[in-house]
């Protein structure tokens, strides 16, 4: 099997890890906007964003170190059981830390301290899995990783249905069951999910001998700290937009956060690549022709992600009515094409970081993210007084736009990788152009905006026919 082909059969498996989440949780978008009203779907929003800045701490970058090491280390169980004990030791100190911090955290979030203990339960359960996990994708263990993944979301989502569809559906009647704070349900399916998971995984802690290698962590630790901070930075530029709005009032911010998922086919194929990618990306590295790979891999992935910005762009009032089908809701629709655009230029940001990871230079992730949340930052703090919600959405584009152009710029000179930087904008223009026509110009017209979408799928097959057919015969 070539390369190539390995790369992408990787990234459907661990795709549907990724995939398949995200389609149940469209479906979950619908059952909470119509069982939530606006300001309790922006409580659930908050919760996730404080959900997301404490997973990101508690791991402290050591998943990215650990594929980094694991691939070329000669000692490849010790680097896995350093990574266990390491995150096992500081998931504890972290939990105390949080914990007595919990005041603090529940101002910022501007929730009940009730949902503080789902939160850092959940937080707790899930960092303990990080290093299992990461060992059966480093081992190529696919389809265990996937499968262990998948009940985890049958848990989630069953529990979800149960709580907030079968219950007021069939009248059931339960002593414990308040129907005043049904977001309080969402968080208890997470964290049984969780729970289970952990149990399920539970044979991956015992699968080595248990050793610390204080050298070893020491190098794990050099080269993950910068990507916690960086990945702080990018929590800010991803998440602190809900928390801008919400700010406005919690009815917006409901709103955006909503409308904000409508997104969420870009992230889904931003996310599936990404599984698959950063373990492929790190065992190429010490191949001949890995930099004509990564050029290779990057355009592929423009052309695709800019066909589905296209697609979604052109058809969304169709899949609205799908996923959110209270209008009050809809209010924020116009933000969709901005963080459509804004999700593909972080797809692209995310290909061209294997500079910085292969040259272990992860500072530079650190100062581009910390980059993009102070352009996150300064424009939602200038911009929502004078625009409302509408600044999250162009601080997002001009964030991501900006991570991207000044990480190639930078990374030209440390890792040249042959990009091919025409064709890549030319596709990128091409689909802005017909996206936004669409939006503004020729909105609900499917016919004319097929003919579009249709114009820029001819585009694509012309200059790529012969490269595809390449690719395809090896």
């Amino acid at each position: 099997m070539s390369t190539l082909k390995r790369f992408f059969q990787d990234t459907i498996i661990y795709g549907l890890a990724t995939v398949l989440p995200r389609v149940m949780g469209i479906i979950l978008v619908r059952l909470h906007t119509d069982a939530l009203p606006r300001e309790g779907y922006a409580d659930v929003t908050a919760f996730y964003v404080g959900a997301a800045f404490l997973n990101i701490i508690f791991t402290l970058g050591l998943e990215t170190a650990f594929f980094r090491f694991f691939a070329k280390s000669e000692h490849k169980e010790k680097v896995y059981s350093t990574t266990f004990i390491a995150l096992t030791l500081s998931t504890i100190i972290a939990g105390i830390l949080v914990f007595a911090g919990r005041h603090t955290i529940v101002d910022g979030l501007d929730i009940p301290i009730s949902y503080f203990y789902y939160l850092l339960g959940i937080v707790l359960l899930d960092t303990l899995v990080v290093a299992p996990f990461a060992y059966l994708r480093a081992r190529g263990k696919a389809l265990q990783f996937t499968g262990i993944k998948m009940v985890n979301l049958a848990v989630f989502v069953g529990l979800n249905f149960f709580f907030l569809w079968a219950i007021p559906k069939f009248n059931m009647v339960f002593d414990w069951y308040d129907t005043q704070d049904l977001r309080t349900y969402i968080f208890i399916a997470n964290l049984a999910a969780s729970a289970i998971t952990l149990l399920l995984i539970l044979p991956q802690f015992f699968r080595v001998k248990l050793i610390f290698d204080k050298s070893i962590f020491k190098t794990l630790w050099q080269y993950g700290w910068p990507i916690m901070v960086a990945g702080l930075a990018y929590a800010v530029t991803a998440q602190l937009d809900k928390l801008f709005v919400n700010n406005i009032s919690k009815e917006i911010g409901g709103a955006y956060a909503a409308c904000y998922k409508l997104a969420v086919f870009m992230t889904i194929f931003i996310q599936a690549f990404r599984l698959g990618a950063e373990p492929f990306f790190f065992n190429q590295a010490k191949e001949k022709n890995a930099p004509t790979t990564y050029a290779i891999i990057l355009k592929y992935f423009v052309i695709v992600g800019a066909l589905g910005f296209v697609l979604i762009t052109v058809f969304v009032d169709l899949i609205k009515n799908q996923l959110v089908n209270d209008s009050s809701y809809h209010i924020a629709m116009e933000i969709v094409p901005y963080i459509l655009l804004a999700n593909l230029f972080l797809g692209i940001y995310h290909n061209l970081a294997i500079w910085y990871k292969l040259t272990d230079q992860t500072k530079f992730g650190m100062y581009f993210s910390v980059l993009g949340a102070m352009v996150t930052v300064v424009i939602n703090i200038l911009l929502i007084p004078v625009v409302g919600f509408m600044a999250a959405a162009y601080a997002a584009l001009a964030a991501y736009a900006t991570m991207t152009v000044v990480s190639y710029l930078v990374g030209r000179s440390r890792y040249p990788i042959p990009y091919e930087i025409g064709r890549i904008a030319f596709y990128m223009m091409v689909a802005v152009v017909i996206s936004f026509v669409s939006f503004y110009f020729f909105r609900e017209n499917y016919l004319l905006s097929s003919i579009l979408l249709g114009i820029f799928v001819m585009l694509v097959v012309i200059l790529e026919k012969k490269q595809l057919s390449q690719l395809l015969r090896r």
